[in-house]
């Protein structure tokens, strides 16, 4: 199963969920199982860009330390093949949720909010910008909801799979 996270340029909220259910994934046992992509679908996304470095600084307070280089972006546009590999699209509002529903290649794809996944409304803001308390909480609500959302993601991973 792939999962495909998705936000404006790919370089905060979708970096973030990226680097965060890829470490729940592990702590599951199921990371080998499920791949996690992200991209960004607004028009100035760009392949190549490097990750914020707000988004890095309050990825590494816990414990996720990406390197400079380590993750680069990736426009959705320049790469329908991502949305077309994907098991599961979770964008971060629902205006991103739109935009990637539009594109041919996410026929017959679920395609959610994170907030939605989880099983509340609303959107997770871009903290582009804001200072690194904005990207604390930022962070934090990703968190949060990617763990109310886990038990779904595994479900369709696989059904047996139960989160510890």
């Amino acid at each position: 199963m792939t999962v495909l996270l998705v936000c404006h340029a790919n370089t905060c909220r979708s970096v973030m969920a990226h680097a965060l259910l890829e470490r729940m994934l592990r702590a599951h046992g199921v990371d080998g199982r499920v791949a996690v992509r992200s991209a960004g679908v607004g028009n100035h996304a760009r392949d190549g860009m490097i990750a914020s470095l707000d988004t890095r600084l309050v990825l590494r307070e816990v414990g996720i330390t990406l390197g400079e280089y380590e993750f680069t972006s990736t426009s959705l546009r320049d790469h329908p093949d991502l949305l077309a590999g994907a098991d599961l699209v979770v964008t971060m509002t629902e205006a991103q949720r739109e935009a990637v529903a539009a594109m041919p290649e996410a026929a017959g794809r679920p395609v959610l909010t994170l907030r939605g996944l989880a099983g509340v409304p609303g959107d997770i803001d871009d903290p582009m910008g804001q200072g690194e308390d904005v990207y604390r909480a930022c962070r934090d609500a990703i968190t949060a909801h990617l763990d109310r959302a886990l038990p779904r993601i595994l479900a369709l991973a696989g059904g047996a799979i139960s989160p510890r």
